[in-house]
């Protein structure tokens, strides 16, 4: 695993990018969640609606810390923070079947790429009407149309997904939409665990669901580690929120 650096690059909505150095700051270490959560509070302006974009291989903590980050955000008052997954843009099965792709669901061309950075230009207008975006049963294994209503009170919506730094085809279309991009590097063994645990909840036996982490899944962590170093933040495994709890500071 690529050795985590001491310091944490920042940036702002109208921040200078990586690779110009008059744009980075620096976090005392260790990250805690309460620094991610002023973090993304930070990020929501008036007048303007923030989107805000979690990265990270299959099993990573992306879908967990973005619900820690919205629940805690919104709090008991009103909702000003929502969470848009990518996985509502997973292909079904029946077209995955259709392209001869299903037995590799879960790959970048498995998704609608086009059509999430279409929604996410769409949440970025703020045009004061209510969005509705897709969800994915997990169950089910499906998409779901229209789970998700991003309501027109909505200052910063959280995304999360494998791919949010992935220049290849329509993927490219995506890191435009967003003001910033966290990448989540958990342990790696916690990671491959989580995946074979989650695999086997819904529905596969031991020994299937290892070979699909070991071959599928690893396949596209490869491929989301690469796009580490393009994020705008990398939080270690230490900040990221458990299952069953948040590690605060």
């Amino acid at each position: 695993m690529v050795s985590l650096p001491t310091e944490f690059p920042i940036f702002g909505a109208s921040s200078p990018r990586p690779g110009d150095r008059d744009g980075w700051h620096t976090l005392p270490v260790p990250l805690t969640f309460d620094d991610l959560l002023t973090r993304a509070t930070a990020l929501s302006r008036p007048g303007r609606r923030a989107v805000l974009g979690i990265a990270g291989s299959p099993g990573a903590g992306k879908t967990t810390l973005a619900e820690h980050l919205v629940r805690e955000l919104n709090g008991s008052g009103e909702p000003w923070a929502a969470h848009v997954p990518m996985d509502g843009f997973h292909l079904a099965d029946v077209e995955l079947d259709r392209l001869g792709r299903r037995e590799r669901k879960g790959a970048p061309d498995t998704f609608d790429a086009a059509g999430y950075a279409a929604l996410l230009r769409r949440v970025r207008e703020d045009t004061g009407e209510i969005v509705y975006a897709p969800g994915f049963e997990r169950v089910l294994e499906q998409p779901i149309a229209g789970a998700i209503p991003v309501l027109p009170t909505v200052r910063l919506v959280v995304t999360e997904g494998n791919y949010l730094l992935l220049e290849a085809g329509s993927w490219a279309r995506v890191r435009p939409c967003l003001d910033e991009v966290w990448f989540c590097e958990p342990d790696e063994d916690e990671r491959v665990r989580r995946l074979v645990v989650r695999h086997e909840e819904f529905g596969k036996d031991h020994e299937t669901a290892v070979a699909w982490v070991l071959g599928t899944d690893q396949r596209n962590a490869d491929l989301v580690a690469a796009t580490r170093d393009r994020a705008d933040l990398v939080i270690p495994p230490a900040a990221l929120p458990s299952p069953y709890g948040v590690p605060r500071g």
